[in-house]
């Protein structure tokens, strides 16, 4: 199928594959009260409610969540010394902070906030329906050996390129039950081999991230023991990356930051398929309304938000379909058509979504890594150029100007989300490195 994409001042940019600021024209004034969204703010209260319920679980179950006492949390970092090497350092640029879910405890990224999530409610889900757990039962039961032997006998499947794959095979080995990631042709090797050491069947296809959540989707609807993890489609796996919007508010309030209309907040989250991003955008908007900007990014040729959201199609547009190749080191990010449900539901809340070279998530790995020490791998970098394009692009400044914020710039606040990064291998990490040097001492 081809797709024209309407006239935009970043549609030449996007299908020649260069980096580009798009605005989303449909963005509403209190676009979480809009009625037609299919979700409703308190199920992020909700979630935040079931995460404490599970923490003592969670503990048991992850011993290095002891400091926490069983939350899944990661730091909010003021990035210091790394603006000046980003070129920062200007008062325009408010304050800016990394939010370090590059290293989130059990999966080392943000999917641990979602399938973990999901996983373990599957769980108590499971336990109450088979009378070993009630009300007021302790949630530890999860753990015990009588549930460990219901849940061999059950499967957990997921589509993956690799980190949501791991953040959902952890936590269903770690409760006994049978794990199965079906992983793309641009999934990392040493994510497939700690998959496969945790005793995860891994199933490896040629063909992309959506081909691989369609053979795993297609298999779970043949066999009741199996249940899917739907990433195209799970309010659970939505609602779990949500709830840490609370986490993120309370640490900006730690750090003597103020959110409101004179003091904007502009929060930029790397995009795969959607998730994790519209879940923790959702949970912002929740909170903070229309003081919070929320930007998705992209790499220049996997823009499957961008693509299908400026198409305005009600039928959902992959980055084939405009001509580009999803070809792409950022391996997160390499999807090729994003989730209807998170479409729908970003459709009155997202301010835009921008574009990044490749080369780019290498410099900005290596700066990360030499100034702050931040571990990073290249999809978790891609947030940093969100300040460059509020504050110097033609469509940042027409962003800026048509919500008032050109003369409250200082008083901003620019949130980078950081996404994953723990977890790659020494050699790995050292690779990215000396790429991302060279890059910076050749521009």
């Amino acid at each position: 199928m081809s797709v024209i994409l309407p006239n935009d001042p970043a549609r030449d940019d996007v299908l020649a594959g260069r980096p580009a600021l798009w605005l989303n024209p449909n963005l509403k004034p209190d676009g979480i009260s809009d009625p037609t969204l299919p979700i409703r703010s308190a199920q992020v209260d909700e979630a935040e409610e079931n995460w404490r319920i599970l923490a003592p679980v969670l503990k048991t179950c992850f011993p290095e969540l002891a400091a926490s006492n069983g939350m899944i949390l990661s730091e909010l970092i003021e990035a210091k010394e790394l603006r000046k090497a980003l070129g920062y350092a200007g008062p325009e640029y408010g304050r800016i902070f990394v939010k370090a879910d590059n290293d989130l405890p059990v999966a080392g990224s943000i999917k641990a906030r979602g399938g973990v999530y999901e996983v373990f409610m599957h769980a108590k889900q499971m336990a109450e329906a088979n009378g070993l757990l009630s009300t007021n039962d302790d949630i530890n039961v999860l753990a015990c050996e009588e549930a460990r032997k219901l849940f061999s006998k059950h499967t957990i499947a997921v589509g993956s390129t690799g980190n949501l794959g791991l953040s959902v095979g952890i936590a269903a080995r770690a409760l006994g039950f049978r794990a199965v990631v079906h992983m793309s042709s641009d999934a990392k090797q040493w994510k497939v081999d700690r998959l496969t050491r945790l005793g995860v069947e891994v199933v490896q296809h040629k063909a992309d991230y959506t081909t691989a959540v369609e053979h795993a989707r297609v298999d779970a609807e043949a066999d009741s023991s199996i249940y899917f993890v739907d990433d195209e489609r799970s309010q659970m796996l939505f609602f779990g990356y949500s709830a840490a919007a609370s986490e993120l508010a309370k640490q900006l309030t730690d750090a003597g930051v103020t959110v409101d209309e004179e003091h904007p907040l502009f929060v930029y989250l790397p995009c795969g398929i959607g998730g994790a991003p519209g879940g923790a955008a959702y949970g912002l908007k929740a909170i903070f309304g229309d003081a919070a900007h929320a930007f998705f990014v992209e790499p220049v040729q996997s823009p499957c938000a961008l693509v299908h959201m400026m198409s305005g199609s009600k039928d959902l547009v992959s980055v084939y379909d405009v001509g580009l190749t999803n070809r792409t080191e950022a391996d997160g990010m390499a999807v090729a058509r994003m989730s209807a449900f998170v479409a729908d539901v970003m459709k009155p809340l997202l301010s835009g979504v921008f574009t990044v070279a490749d080369d780019d998530l290498f410099r900005w790995l290596w700066q990360a890594q030499t100034t702050q020490s931040i571990r990073l791998e290249p999809s978790a970098t891609a947030g940093f150029a969100g300040p460059d394009f509020i504050v110097n692009s033609s469509q940042g400044h027409a962003y800026l100007n048509r919500h008032g914020l050109r003369d409250k710039r200082s008083q901003a606040t620019h949130v980078v989300w950081t996404t994953g990064g723990a977890f790659v291998p020494q050699d790995q990490f050292e690779q990215f490195l000396e790429r991302g040097e060279s890059l910076v001492k050749t521009s």
